[in-house]
């Protein structure tokens, strides 16, 4: 069984599972919801996104330094629960007739603050309940997670929508947290307090950066990360309401092709350790960047009839290529970090990361309402290819010579004589 021999690992692994099938129902129920029962413009549609990942734009970094000074799975547990609670709202209030686009805009900001907290921690944890040398398995296992869920998800949450309509499939989501925090809670390894340390925020959120501007290879992926993300959000800003209004597909056949097009999740999932092992995270790591790049091409030729081929064929290698982006490169910073700072550097990468979305999200909603959404997603299919650029400077005779461990060594050793100079 490998990694999932581990009890707990297993118990995170299906927590995670729920999770994930979740958060992609309502990733096309939420907007949905705001175009059809709740009238939103595009743009209105586009603050959705906007508010979802905000927190990260504004606490991410803070986070970091909160989750080092915590134990996890509470963390962990709590952010599920309260996720549960904000969702459900949602079809209770279209119960009753009251909702309105205010509410979705509370929830979705609300549903973002908490999941910082749960992403954060969630990749901090993972590193305590199995050893080193099998990270690599455990990250490819949860992003096999990810890509169950991108192939099932959309097909399921379509499925729900068309026939019991979107407040029932944002139901289906609340239950889904829930799920994942009682797996949560039978997670029995000890959960151990950090060390007392004295708390400065300004400096604990300095000791991350400088890990990852010190390691130029989390650098070049973090920055790559951040520039593909702000482009990324802004397709993702407009892409579903461009294939309910230009395209004219029924919520169904949205979540069907959605469905299709994320198949190459699922593959990467499958084969991205064999992939690594043939040749190297240095060269799977900027060739996967070039691929996603290439492949977000094809999205503004999506259309009627056999033109859904576009869309399907660039879902499938830009899934791909993610999967193996954030397989590789979790693991090399879960290595390359010092343990006591890992989850600053963390909350860095995802920083970069999702602290763009929303400036990104509104790019998307402005650009659609002035310029059509062909040709902003022309615009945001340009942006991510640029950003291979970044990935494309990876320093691969440095990450050669280091490797993984041999970063963590100089990073701790780093950390070591600046807290000795402190004192």
């Amino acid at each position: 069984m490998g990694v999932l021999g581990h009890r707990d690992f297993r118990r995170l692994w299906l927590a995670d599972l729920a999770s994930q099938l979740g958060s992609r129902i309502d990733v096309l129920a939420v907007p949905l919801l705001a175009a059809t029962a709740v009238g939103a413009s595009v743009f209105e549609v586009s603050l959705l996104r906007t508010a979802e990942t905000l927190p990260y734009l504004v606490l991410g970094l803070q986070v970091g330094a909160w989750c080092d000074r915590m134990r996890h799975r509470p963390v962990l547990i709590a952010a599920d629960a309260g996720r549960a609670l904000l969702i459900a709202s949602v079809p209770a209030a279209a119960l009753f007739g009251a909702l309105g686009l205010v509410q979705l805009l509370v929830v979705v900001l609300g549903a973002g603050l908490l999941g910082v907290f749960f992403d954060i921690a969630h990749q901090t944890y993972v590193p305590r309940l199995v050893p080193r040398e099998e990270l690599p398995e455990a990250n490819a296992r949860l992003q096999t997670n990810r890509s169950m869920a991108a192939v099932a998800g959309p097909g399921l949450a379509g499925l729900i929508v068309q026939a019991l309509g979107n407040a029932t499939a944002l139901a289906v989501d609340a239950a889904s947290y829930l799920w994942s925090a009682c797996w949560l809670r039978r997670i029995a390894t000890p959960d151990a307090r950090p060390a007392r340390r004295e708390r400065r925020l300004l400096r604990e959120i300095g000791d991350g950066l400088r890990v990852v501007r010190s390691d130029r290879i989390l650098l070049a992926i973090s920055a790559h990360a951040a520039v593909s993300s702000f482009f990324q959000s802004a397709h993702l800003a407009i892409v579903v309401v461009f294939l309910s209004r230009d395209v004219g597909l029924s919520p169904w056949a949205i979540g069907l092709l959605g469905t299709a097009s994320l198949t190459g999740a699922l593959a990467a999932g499958l084969t991205a350790g064999r992939l690594g092992a043939r040749i190297g995270p240095e060269r799977a790591l900027p060739a996967a960047a070039v691929l996603f790049g290439l492949a977000y091409q094809l999205y503004p030729f999506t259309g009627p009839g056999w033109a859904l081929a576009c869309y399907v064929t660039a879902g499938f290698f830009s899934s791909y290529s993610v999967i193996v982006l954030s397989v590789f490169g979790a693991a090399y910073q879960q290595t390359a970090a010092p343990p006591e700072l890992l989850g600053r550097v963390n909350s860095v990468t995802h920083t970069f990361t999702l602290g763009v979305v929303p400036l990104g999200s509104l790019l998307g909603g402005a650009l659609a309402s002035s310029l059509g959404m062909r040709v902003t997603l022309h615009i945001a299919a340009a942006g991510v290819l640029a950003a291979a650029a970044v990935m494309l400077w990876l320093p691969r005779r440095h990450a050669g010579r280091r490797g993984p461990r041999g970063a963590g060594a100089r990073s701790r050793a780093r950390t070591a004589r600046r807290r000795g100079s402190r004192r």
